[in-house]
């Protein structure tokens, strides 16, 4: 794309501008900020991940992951805001699922650890797990202060940490995942997914361009579950006291 066609393009933000101030939502500033921040940011990844395509060094490409993981883990950790030691959690719960997952398409040769593959797939299982797992943390937080009461009762009753939380544990892991199944359902109909698009736009076969969708669709449905499954249960451990007492926030 040449650059006139990209700054013709960029005036697609002035409509976002009018509609907040037409509507006086308030929010043009946040829409200039996460503009410019988003034309810097994409420009240094950019001039970044070209030396590192050009460099094609194994340890420059997991050290880029490893800064994806830590950046995620901190955005994700906001929405636990309160809860010791979240954004330990989440992290580890992201780089569990991108480790698994990296390893079983790397494995059954669906990418190549060549960094121009396994970093833009990073990027994406990676992402995914971010908004999952802070999805399902704050739906974990909400939920058990929301029934502090009924979690008292059944501790009283002689029941465990866990068993006391079964329920919240399956209310936000299923919080977390169920953007990602709902997206799997409109796939092709509603929606044509990004690297999708982007193939067809690179001029590869529609056919093929499916075929990768289809192994990114599964890709994301399981570092979504490993995510959530993990954050939500090294994350209860914390509202809980060594004897299973709740504790009060």
């Amino acid at each position: 794309m040449n650059v006139w066609p990209l700054t013709f393009a960029s005036s697609l933000v002035f409509i976002a501008m009018f509609i907040s101030y037409y509507q006086k939502l308030a929010i043009e500033k946040e829409i200039i900020v996460g503009t410019v921040r988003a034309v810097i940011q994409l420009t240094i990844v950019g001039y970044i991940l070209h030396y590192i395509f050009a460099a094609n060094n194994y340890l420059f490409t997991l050290a880029m992951i490893c800064v994806m993981i830590l950046v995620a883990g901190n955005n994700a950790a906001k929405r636990g805001k309160g809860i010791p030691g979240v954004f330990y959690y989440i992290t580890v719960s992201i780089a569990i699922a991108a480790t698994i997952t990296l390893a079983i398409l790397v494995f059954f040769k669906a990418i190549h650890f060549v960094p121009q593959e396994v970093i833009p797939v990073s990027g994406m299982i990676i992402g995914n797990s971010m908004v999952s797992s802070g999805l399902t943390v704050s739906r974990l937080k909400d939920e058990i202060k929301g029934r502090a009461l009924e979690i008292q009762t059944a501790l009283a009753l002689g029941a465990t940490a866990r068993q006391s939380v079964q329920k919240i544990l399956k209310i936000a892991i299923k919080t977390g995942m169920m953007p990602t199944i709902d997206g799997m359902k409109t796939l092709g109909i509603v929606q044509l997914p990004g690297m999708m698009t982007g193939l067809i736009l690179g001029g590869v076969d529609p056919i093929n361009a499916v075929k990768y969708q289809i192994m990114v669709t599964f890709m994301l449905a399981s570092t979504v579950a490993i995510s959530c499954f993990s954050v939500a249960f090294l994350t209860y451990r914390r509202f809980f006291t060594a004897h299973h007492q709740l504790v009060q926030s």
